[in-house]
């Protein structure tokens, strides 16, 4: 099993700020999360296949542009 990191860790390795890893995540645009009660956190692993995922060749390859 992965080992859980925070919000603010997670945004750390994706290079942007907190509340815009927040946005991302009220409108579904975020990596794959896990909710603990009030608190947010990452698997490593969900980050990785997300940014794999945002990887394109060409302005033709965007999903939703």
């Amino acid at each position: 099993m992965d080992h859980l990191i925070g919000a603010d860790e997670a945004a750390t390795i994706l290079n942007i700020s907190p509340s815009t890893l927040a946005k991302m995540r009220l409108s579904g645009a975020s990596p794959r999360y896990v909710k603990l009660g009030r608190r947010v956190a990452y698997r490593p692993s969900d980050l990785e296949t997300w940014i794999a995922a945002q990887s394109f060749n060409s302005t033709s390859e965007y999903r939703d542009a």
